[in-house]
């Protein structure tokens, strides 16, 4: 994938991963965007942030102590987890949920 393949895939999913985050309580869970970037910031002061990594193709979360690396599997159309192969967006929503402490609304 060149770079401005990646570019253009991964502000994609840092758009949709906004507008997902647009659904839930702001009360909750915050978030902001800059470039290549969204922070997620929680009522109790905890932060997570996802971000685009153009260096190495990737897609990078910190989320707590965890540190995950995604990349794009161009034939499932979505980001996986280089260590397990869990999706991006499966995984976001496993580590919000745990943040909050309830599970998300539907």
């Amino acid at each position: 994938m060149d770079e401005s393949e990646f570019l253009r895939r991964a502000d994609t999913c840092l758009t949709d991963v906004a507008e997902w985050l647009e659904e839930l309580d702001p009360d909750e869970v915050d978030y902001s965007t800059a470039d290549g970037v969204v922070t997620m910031e929680f009522a109790d002061g905890g932060r997570f942030i996802l971000s685009r990594q153009a260096a190495t193709r990737q897609v990078w979360l910190a989320a707590g102590a965890l540190g995950l690396h995604f990349s794009y599997d161009s034939v499932a159309n979505r980001w996986i987890d280089d260590k397990d192969g869990a999706e991006l967006m499966a995984v976001l929503a496993e580590v919000v949920t745990a943040r909050l402490g309830h599970p998300l609304d539907s």
